[in-house]
């Protein structure tokens, strides 16, 4: 059973960074894309970026594109999202998510998941 274990959220000010992890166990990233999405209170719930199985194609919602960075460590078997520049619409809890199978591509709608883990809470406040 694919599992996922987030970790690396926190409280941040403004203009800060974080980088959040996502570990995967029982498969290895060659064969899974990976997704990051978040939800903020009485908010549906968003996708943010994804990087694919096959060549780490990623891709990023408008409102991140130039501050988060989405990357893998095939060695560690886990993704990380380097999120800088952060602001206060970035307060969201954040969480993995996996879809079997080779992709050459990714898409960041939570339907073409189907392994989510527990989340992590992301706060950016002064």
């Amino acid at each position: 059973q694919l599992q996922l274990v987030e970790s690396g959220g926190g409280l941040v000010q403004p203009g800060g960074s974080l980088r959040l992890s996502c570990v995967v166990s029982e498969f290895t990233l060659d064969d899974v894309t990976i997704g990051w999405f978040r939800q903020a209170p009485g908010k549906e719930r968003e996708g943010v970026s994804c990087i694919s199985s096959k060549r780490g194609v990623s891709n990023y919602a408008d409102s991140v594109k130039g501050r988060f960075t989405i990357s893998r460590d095939n060695a560690k078997n886990t993704v990380y999202l380097q999120m800088n520049s952060l602001n206060f619409e970035d307060t969201a809890v954040y969480y993995c998510a996996a879809s079997l199978g080779v992709r050459w591509t990714c898409t960041i709608g939570p339907f073409a998941y189907d392994y989510w883990g527990q989340g992590t809470q992301v706060t950016v406040s002064s």
